[in-house]
């Protein structure tokens, strides 16, 4: 090749310079298309797994259920026949045990579900709210409504909110920050108007996390979190962790 040139230059003929390939315009344009249809594939592949996922969890839950069923048929029996207290103390535990896990698969099965609200207007938040806080009320439970909590009143799904509530005012309780090395210091929840439009509800006394425990599912309580976080959602508001406090914001108007 370079003998070649050489000829051609002495009797004075000049290459061209090499010309890039064209680029394929119909190619170029075909590429954006691929990629997005790509990631549809992907997203319905999650979707496809996201499904048979709860199914299986769905499934996992009543075989859980039917174990419970034997094991409470045990527990008769050893009552009965007057067995040690050490066995009855472990068929107990393992029933409790059972319990907690159907309750954690179907808790998951209704976070793969979309939440289908069924809304009342003249929802008092501070009503509810005292009342989920009662039925936790109890030996160490250590939560208490702000006395200058303001009155506000909204269009909620009573049903899901109170769980929601509940499930955050759980979580506030075992996670309440220490006091002198003792978990002493009281939860205290705190109900704000903003304006005419939303209300502002603050779980203070939370001990401090580095993590979002609303959207971790980081065992049994933070499944319940992301419920609860879920269903305010819903509802068009925010469930999050600010330093100390479990903050949950609220549109008043549905």
């Amino acid at each position: 090749m370079v003998r070649v040139q050489f000829i051609h230059s002495a009797i004075g003929v000049r290459f061209p310079p090499p010309v890039a390939p064209e680029k394929d315009e119909f190619a170029e344009r075909q590429r954006p298309m691929k990629v997005s249809m790509s990631r549809m594939e992907d997203s319905e592949t999650l979707q496809d797994l996201g499904r048979a996922s709860i199914q299986i969890v769905h499934d996992l839950k009543n075989q859980l259920n039917g174990l419970k069923l034997y094991a409470t048929f045990l527990r008769k029996r050893i009552e009965k026949n007057e067995r040690p207290e050490d066995e009855q103390e472990t068929i107990l535990k393992l029933i409790a045990g059972l319990d907690r896990a159907a309750s954690d698969l179907a808790t998951i099965v209704e976070y793969g579900r979309q939440i289908e609200l069924k809304k009342q207007s003249g929802f008092e938040v501070q009503k509810v709210l005292r009342t989920v806080l009662s039925s936790l009320d109890g030996p160490g439970a250590q939560i208490v409504v702000d006395p200058s909590s303001d009155s506000v009143q909204g269009t909620f799904d009573p049903l899901k909110l109170t769980d929601a509530f509940k499930w955050i005012s759980t979580a506030a309780i075992k996670n309440r920050r220490p006091e002198d090395g003792t978990q002493s210091k009281r939860v205290s929840v705190k109900i704000a108007a903003v304006g005419d439009a939303g209300a502002l509800i603050e779980w203070s006394g939370v001990s401090r996390m580095d993590h979002d425990p609303f959207h971790s599912f980081v065992g049994s309580e933070e499944i319940r979190l992301a419920l609860a976080a879920k269903i305010i959602e819903a509802h068009g508001g925010s469930a999050e962790l600010a330093e100390d406090r479990f903050v949950v914001k609220l549109p008043l108007s549905g």
